[in-house]
């Protein structure tokens, strides 16, 4: 029997869980791999009447009618309750948390289904960004044996190393969604997860002089965004200190700045509260973009290696 990934080295923080509920619709509960995340288990018969109510719906039509996307968050709210909707945004927006995972709980193997699912509890929560890597607002990728892209995201046998997503393009990427839509002969390849409240070396590289300098970041071409930004590393959010980071597509302008990059990226991947993460089939991840680092690990070697994922992200509602 695999064994669950330890907490045991994490920092030894207190975490208060505010949101856990029991609802007729829904529970949230503490998540039983990570502390400072919620696990949220649907009823299984509301989750059945989600998918039977948007059977008419195709992939589609979410991507050419952009408010068909919020028709299928209405009927979620409308069978999980607003009390729902409410306490899924509360828990991405509060520091001490910001992340849950929740799944379509075996109620369907079809990964249209998934798209729709996963879509409903994002435009509960805001709107995701345009993305350009697909050119509609969602991403489907696969992570295959053998890989010729231009990035690590696709890239099996290596460490996808801590990062926040959003770095090239110049709107806020306040959160993000990650759900596993297949998986074959994969074993490794686990989500990596660091909370900043939890990294020994926060203040050390949030109070470094450099933190606050603006890093030149640009998109390699299977990204199809052409735009050349320049983001702050550390920025603060309601006083707390917050990340914008990605190794492969800083061009720091000073060996100064390169050397202050490459410590803070081996800085954070030795951090003994960075966590691995198993997603089943069906499950997805969201979690708050500005201080939430993700990664993966690698894959141990298959020639017939299999994993799609799907991604959304983007920013938070403003009313």
């Amino acid at each position: 029997m695999e064994e669950e990934p330890s907490m045991a080295t994490a920092t030894e923080t207190k975490v208060e869980m505010k949101y856990v509920t029991k609802q007729p619709g829904y529970e949230i509960m503490p998540h039983p791999q990570h502390k400072r995340m919620y696990h949220i288990q649907l009823n299984n018969e509301l989750l059945q009447q989600f998918f039977a109510s948007c059977k008419e719906e195709s992939e589609q039509s979410l991507q050419y009618v952009p408010y068909s996307r919020q028709i299928l968050s209405h009927r979620f709210r409308e069978l999980f309750g607003e009390s729902f909707m409410q306490n899924i945004r509360n828990i991405v927006i509060e520091r001490e948390t910001g992340g849950f995972t929740i799944g379509v709980q075996g109620q369907t193997e079809d990964r249209g289904e998934f798209v729709k699912f996963a879509t409903a509890l994002t435009h509960l929560i805001g709107i995701p960004n345009f993305d350009a890597m697909t050119g509609t607002f969602y991403a489907r990728f696969t992570v295959n044996d053998t890989d010729n892209s231009d990035s690590y995201l696709r890239q099996a046998y290596r460490l996808f190393t801590l990062h926040t997503d959003g770095t090239f393009v110049d709107e806020p990427t306040d959160w993000l969604l990650m759900m596993k839509m297949d998986e074959k002969n994969a074993v490794g390849g686990e989500s990596r997860l660091l909370h900043l409240d939890d990294w020994e070396d926060l203040d050390k590289f949030s109070n470094h002089p450099l933190a606050s300098t603006k890093i030149t970041y640009k998109a390699p071409p299977s990204k199809n965004v052409q735009q050349t930004v320049q983001r702050e590393t550390f920025f603060d959010i309601n006083n707390k200190p917050c990340i914008c980071f990605i190794d492969q597509f800083a061009y720091p302008e000073t060996i100064e700045q390169a050397i202050y990059l490459k410590e803070m990226s081996e800085s954070l991947e030795n951090s003994p509260a960075t966590h691995a993460l198993k997603l089943p089939i069906g499950d997805l991840v969201i979690l708050n973009n500005t201080f939430w680092m993700h990664g993966r690990a690698a894959f141990e070697k298959h020639p017939e290696l299999h994993r799609e994922l799907m991604r959304q992200r983007g920013c938070f509602s403003r009313v």
